[in-house]
């Protein structure tokens, strides 16, 4: 090596930022995205929602990646509170809104779907099922004004042929469905209850209208974000879990699908 020889020094290699890597993860799984998926506008989204809940930096970049890849697959976004990220226990678990649902099954329903919707009844409303046949229909009859006890709730799918599909849960179906809720004690529960009884019968009736997905990512996925619990011994089990390891979240509605596309890296994660 003579003199002269100047000895090239490598550049320091870049350090990835959670955006990059989450970025990066979304081009790896192109394949299983949704074919109208807007991957900026998820990252942005992305980023709004992590840098208003920073609370939930324990859980690293991994596990978050992880829950966000799952509302990618969907096409589903998490600011517009599509999806949500659950923290349980040790784990932040994903989780589709009613809104995602709705959105899911007007998108991919085999049989089309004009409209859903979900109605509370009351003590006072006259509400009558009655079976022709193949044949199931309901009557609704509200009360003028009704401010009396909530007993149930009941959700509704109309079809653009015509047909329709509802299903209906008591108020001790709601309550248990309530009890193993990750978010069981938050403000929406408390403040909003019927609204809230509202979101839980129209997610139980979007598990039941049957979708053709894209791929089957998509279709697993689904199914594990729509997961309700029923067995009383497992909802008084997570019950302690989650409260001992509970975050909360804001649940109020968002109505802009698009943030910012200048939207900030999360602070909490800039050097991890």
């Amino acid at each position: 090596m003579t003199e002269n020889t100047q000895i090239a020094k490598a550049e320091p290699k870049k350090e990835l930022t959670f955006s990059d890597n989450l970025r990066n993860e979304l081009t790896n799984v192109q394949d299983a995205l949704p074919k109208d998926f807007n991957k900026e506008r998820f990252v942005q989204n992305a980023l709004a929602l992590l840098n208003d809940n920073p609370n939930i930096a324990k859980y690293g970049q991994a596990q978050i990646i992880g829950g966000l890849m799952k509302g990618a697959y969907l096409g589903l976004d998490f600011y517009s509170k599509e999806c949500y990220l659950v923290p349980y226990g040790n784990q932040l678990n994903y989780q589709t809104d009613y809104r995602g649902a709705k959105k899911l099954a007007k998108k991919y329903a085999i049989r089309p779907v004009k409209d859903i919707y979900a109605k509370l009844v009351r003590e006072g409303d006259l509400f009558e099922e009655s079976i022709d046949g193949e044949n199931q229909t309901f009557v609704f009859k509200p009360k003028a004004f009704n401010d009396g006890k909530i007993i149930g709730a009941f959700a509704v799918c109309l079809y653009v042929d015509g047909g329709m599909q509802y299903d209906t849960m008591s108020l001790a179906d709601l309550e248990n469905t309530r009890k193993q809720s990750k978010a069981s004690n938050s403000p929406a529960w408390k403040n909003f209850t019927g609204e809230m009884y509202k979101k839980t019968v129209l997610h139980r009736l979007c598990k039941h209208i049957e979708l053709d997905f894209e791929n089957p990512t998509q279709r697993t996925t689904f199914m594990a974000g729509m997961e309700i619990e029923t067995d009383p011994k497992k909802i008084a089990e997570n019950d302690i879990e989650e409260n001992a390891n509970s975050v909360d979240f804001d649940e109020d509605v968002v109505d802009s699908e698009i943030v910012s596309e200048e939207s900030a890296e999360p602070e909490f994660m800039k050097g991890e």
